[in-house]
């Protein structure tokens, strides 16, 4: 059965069903059996929201906005997405709020991540219309327009007080300035006065000093330099009082300072904490994106997708194989030669190290044999100092003190050791000695000239002065 229906002055028609392609939208219609009608709203809704945000320096705040959206009217093939998407839902449902709260958190989020917190600040209005354009070209998939956006003062989050640290700094720094003008302002002020009242007591003595002068030359000198003096002493009590007036100043712009200073420590080390806190949030948000990217992979990857993905891994599983082989043989080999040169390197080293050995023996004992023989000359060299440059005694003196002489006797000792010889001397009594016992020993000292005479001529050698000397027979 056929009816007619009539749309509100803010609703449209939704007609679905028997001879129509895909919908038909209408103010009014005739509803044939086999086809379906609703209604829905053209009217917009406000959603509020406070969004979390975070700017380029990841100082998180707080952008409290009312956006005001609805359907686009202007546009029919936009409000056939919308009957098509949204319109089954109620415009303040919570699917709806979601939906328009998520795109608009996320497009503020993305821009307010490239801007410093000052241009956020300073530019609210460009970063109003920002967020607003790039918000509607989300909301023209569904077919919603923003007919309104209030963007509120940006606020701090929970625990973040950069805001309110950025008031204080503002008013600290007004304060400031004003006692600094206001201690300029007094040290001229009173600069000008001392300078008011010395010019008139100037001026005043001047004046006096001119009558006494008139009246009485020779006084008038000595008041005149009187009236100077006393001049110099109120100048210079007006300097030292503008110098005070002066360090006063300095000392209170530098205490302000102090206290700036200190405030914009604790604020710091407050934010540094503040942006540990964002850092470990952002990587929680980041863990819950990569789950929920593996979660719909894995929900919606087809079965070819999975046995392409198998066939894949596993050439790659043959091809890593064949290269991990070919890899431990080259090690093998690079190992091997490795072996060998460092055998050799070994080889070479210990070859170098023994004859470095035999060189630092000889030389240690070259260097021996020099300081014996330079101790030896140092020796002789003393000893003949002391027998007065007498060679001779020199010589006499090694001879008995190296035992030459013992030794010399041990060897003739041992020459005739075990002969036992049997000498007898006979004498027959003559008185003068001829012939006598003690012949044979004169005959011996008799044969010492010319044997002496022989070792000098054959050695060079003379014999001891306790012996006696050699004349010369040449």
């Amino acid at each position: 059965m056929a009816f007619f229906r009539v749309a509100g002055a803010s609703e449209y028609l939704a007609i679905t069903g028997f001879r129509i392609r895909d919908i038909k939208l209408a103010k009014k219609a005739w509803i044939l059996p086999g086809q379906s009608c609703s209604r829905f709203d053209m009217s917009p809704v406000n959603y509020t929201f406070e969004v979390q945000a975070m700017s380029s320096e990841k100082l998180p705040f707080i952008l409290p906005a009312v956006f005001t959206i609805g359907p686009r009217t202007d546009d029919m093939e936009a409000l056939l997405k919308y009957a098509k998407l949204m319109a089954s839902h109620d415009k303040l449902s919570n699917h709806v709020k979601e939906l328009v709260q998520g795109v608009i958190e996320g497009e503020t989020r993305v821009l307010a991540a490239s801007m410093t917190m000052e241009e956020i600040f300073k530019g609210t209005k460009e970063f109003k219309q920002a967020v607003f354009e790039n918000v509607q070209l989300e909301m023209n998939q569904f077919g919603l327009l923003i007919y309104n956006a209030n963007v509120k003062q940006l606020v701090d989050v929970r625990g973040s007080e950069y805001f309110s640290y950025l008031g204080q700094k503002t008013q600290q720094e007004a304060a400031n300035q004003a006692k600094v003008d206001v201690a300029e302002a007094r040290m001229k002020g009173e600069i000008g006065a001392k300078q008011r009242d010395g010019s008139t007591k100037q001026n005043a003595a001047k004046v006096d000093a001119e009558t006494k002068i008139f009246e009485k030359q020779r006084m008038g000198d000595a008041m005149k330099q009187e009236v100077k003096v006393t001049t110099e002493v109120k100048i210079y009590e007006n300097q030292r009082e503008a110098e005070v007036a002066q360090a006063n100043s300095e000392l209170a712009m530098k205490k302000a300072s102090w206290e700036r200073q200190a405030k914009v420590s604790q604020v710091e080390a407050n934010k540094a904490v503040a942006l540990r806190d964002a850092e470990l949030q952002m990587e929680v948000e980041k863990k819950n994106a990569m789950r929920q990217t593996e979660k719909l992979k894995a929900e919606f990857l087809s079965k070819a997708m999975v046995e392409y993905e198998m066939k894949v891994q596993e050439a790659n599983a043959v091809l890593y194989k064949r290269q991990k082989d070919a890899e431990a043989m080259l090690y093998e080999q690079e190992r091997a030669a490795e072996g060998r040169r460092a055998a050799a390197e070994a080889e070479y080293f210990a070859r170098q190290k023994e004859a470095e050995a035999q060189l630092y023996a000889k030389q240690k004992e070259s260097e021996g044999l020099m300081a014996l023989a330079k101790a030896q000359n140092n020796y002789l060299a003393s000893l003949l100092q002391a027998l007065g440059g007498d060679y001779n005694a020199l010589r006499d003196y090694l001879m008995i003190n190296g035992g030459m002489y013992q030794e010399i006797a041990k060897i003739n000792a041992d020459g005739v050791k075990g002969l036992q010889p049997k000498i007898s001397v006979w004498t027959n009594g003559s008185e003068n000695g001829e012939g006598g016992a003690m012949k044979e020993v004169a005959g011996v000292y008799r044969m010492l000239p010319p044997l002496l005479q022989t070792v000098q001529d054959q050695t060079g050698m003379q014999p001891p002065a306790w012996m006696g000397s050699l004349t010369s027979t040449k």
